[in-house]
């Protein structure tokens, strides 16, 4: 089990992230939380999740052990995979999320893409007890400001990435960009998710 890879950020998206340790570059999928936490940083250490499966050999990337912990504890609900937990906390920050399964807020989880009601009620019936409201303190909401270049490159390369239809996103992208050309990349992406 790897624990956490420390080194050089060669490459950074919203939904991936490649980090040099010992001369081998290690791809890892992540959150918007986890690409708001690294934007703009040179080096850094990222808390990894393994996903051996037949087929591939996946690694889940986190800035924070404790955004990990509520990672494993989404994919232990039935229904719930590694691809559908990191598209809950890239639309819902950790210490959100944390509110929003403690107020048993079902509407704010069917609004990410992919969940429904049944899958929204499962997630709050099975980690109601295993998460704390105090626990939102430890966590961070890292916002970061991304030049304006490639905002709607990355957002629909990221969208698409998560599993959305290039066409859809980049509609998704450009109507959102149009009402508000000042927000950053994960905001965008995080509006879109709401539309697709």
């Amino acid at each position: 089990m790897i624990e956490y890879i420390k080194g050089d950020i060669v490459e950074l998206s919203p939904a991936r992230l490649i980090i040099e340790c010992g001369g081998i570059g290690y791809e890892l999928n992540i959150s918007l939380n986890t690409y708001s936490a690294f934007n703009g940083k040179a080096t850094g250490m990222i808390y990894v999740y393994e996903v051996i499966r037949e087929d591939a050999h996946l690694l889940y990337g986190f800035a924070e052990r404790a955004e990990r912990e509520l990672f494993l504890m989404l994919t232990t609900v039935s229904g719930v995979g590694p691809n559908t937990a990191r598209m809950i906390l890239s639309s819902i920050p950790p210490a959100e999320l944390i509110e929003v399964i403690a107020a048993n807020n079902e509407t704010a989880l069917t609004g990410v893409k992919g969940i429904g009601l049944k899958t929204a009620q499962r997630i709050l019936v099975d980690l109601k007890n295993k998460v704390k409201p105090v626990e939102a303190a430890s966590l961070t909401d890292a916002t970061g400001v991304t030049g304006t270049g490639h905002i709607a490159e990355e957002a629909v390369a990221a969208l698409v990435m998560l599993g959305f239809q290039k066409a859809a996103s980049q509609k998704a992208v450009v109507s959102i960009l149009k009402s508000s050309p000042a927000l950053p990349v994960e905001q965008v992406i995080k509006s879109a998710l709401r539309m697709l």
